[in-house]
C-alpha cells in the first residue's frame, strides 16, 4: 500500500515538525516527532495530536489510525522541561468535557480503532497515550512505566481509569505506586501488549493489523466495538449493557449481516479464507 502526501486542506501534521501525519489507503498514522526529547509531549505537540485525531475522527474514508513515535520512542510523558521553566503553559480546566488532557488527545473517544505502535519507551503520560489505543503492537525492547512517579507528577491522562479496566486493579495498582519499569514480555502477559514484535518493526506490524482490521464489515465491527466500551466504562447494569448491545447491534443485521450470510451460503469464506 503506498502513503499519499498531504497539501494543503489535507491531515494536520503533514510536514510540521512536531506531529507527522500520513494516509496509506485508509490507514492514517499519527506520528510525535521529538525523538530528541524522546517524544516528551509539550503544549504545541499536544495540539497538534488533537488536530489530527479530530481529523481522523471525521474523515469518513479514514478506518484505523496508528499512532507511533518517530527516532525510536513512542513518548516519553509529557514534556516536564516545559512544565518547569514555563508552568502557566499548561492549562488546567476544572471540566475534563471543556478542554483536551495535557498529553493532547486522551480524553477523546472515537468511533473506529485506533492502534498503538509502541517503541523504546512508552511512560508516564506516554503510557496513557498508549491506553487511548485499542491494540497495542509493542517491539520487544519497548518499556511501559509510570516513570512520572518519582517526579510527584500525577496520571491525568486517563492512566488511572483504562489501565485498571486493561489489565485489573491489583496488576494497575502495582504500576501505579511504584513507577517500576515493565518490559514487553511481562506488558503481553498483564494483558497490556497485544502483539509483540521485533525491534524496529512496531509501525509496519501495526498498519498491518489496521489493514486487516478495514477489511471487515465495517458498521458491524465499529458496533461491536462500540457495546464493547459502553459496557466497560458507561454502563450502569448487566441488563443495561445487554440492551445496548442489542440495540446497537440489530442495526447493522440488514446492512451487513444478511448480505454476509449470503455470501455464507455460497460457501464463501469458509476455512476462515478472505471474503
Amino acid at each position: 500500500m503506498q502513503a499519499s502526501s498531504a497539501s494543503a486542506g489535507e491531515p494536520p501534521g503533514e510536514g510540521r515538525r512536531n506531529v507527522i501525519t500520513e494516509i496509506r489507503g485508509t490507514i492514517m498514522t499519527i506520528g510525535i516527532n521529538r525523538p530528541e526529547a524522546r517524544n516528551a509531549v509539550n503544549q504545541e505537540t499536544a495540539g497538534l495530536l488533537v488536530e489530527a485525531f479530530r481529523w481522523f475522527e471525521e474523515n469518513s474514508t479514514l478506518t484505523v489510525a496508528v499512532l507511533h513515535g518517530l527516532g525510536g520512542n513512542f513518548c516519553a510523558g509529557y514534556d516536564l522541561k516545559e512544565l518547569a521553566h514555563a508552568p502557566a503553559s499548561i492549562k488546567l480546566e476544572q471540566d475534563v468535557t471543556q478542554t483536551p488532557g495535557p498529553m493532547g488527545p486522551s480524553r477523546m473517544k472515537f468511533s473506529k480503532p485506533v492502534i498503538a505502535a509502541v517503541s523504546g519507551y512508552a511512560v508516564a503520560g506516554g503510557l496513557e497515550l498508549s491506553l487511548l489505543a485499542d491494540l497495542r503492537v509493542v517491539e520487544e525492547s519497548a518499556i511501559f512505566g509510570v516513570f512520572c512517579r518519582r517526579f510527584g507528577v500525577p496520571l491525568i491522562d486517563g492512566g488511572t481509569v483504562r489501565l485498571p479496566k486493561l489489565i485489573g486493579l491489583s496488576h494497575a495498582l502495582d504500576l501505579i505506586l511504584t513507577g517500576r519499569p515493565v518490559g514487553a514480555q511481562e506488558a503481553f502477559q498483564l494483558g497490556l501488549a497485544n502483539r509483540i514484535v521485533p525491534s524496529g518493526q512496531a509501525l509496519q506490524h501495526a498498519t498491518e493489523l489496521a489493514e486487516q482490521i478495514s477489511a471487515f464489515p465495517q458498521h458491524c465491527m465499529r458496533a461491536d466495538r462500540n457495546s464493547a466500551y459502553y459496557s466497560a466504562f458507561d454502563a450502569s447494569s448487566f441488563t443495561e449493557a445487554m440492551q445496548f448491545e442489542f440495540d446497537t447491534g440489530v442495526q447493522v443485521v440488514l446492512e451487513e449481516s444478511v448480505p454476509g450470510a449470503k455470501k455464507f451460503s455460497l460457501g464463501h469464506g469458509r476455512g476462515g479464507a478472505k471474503l
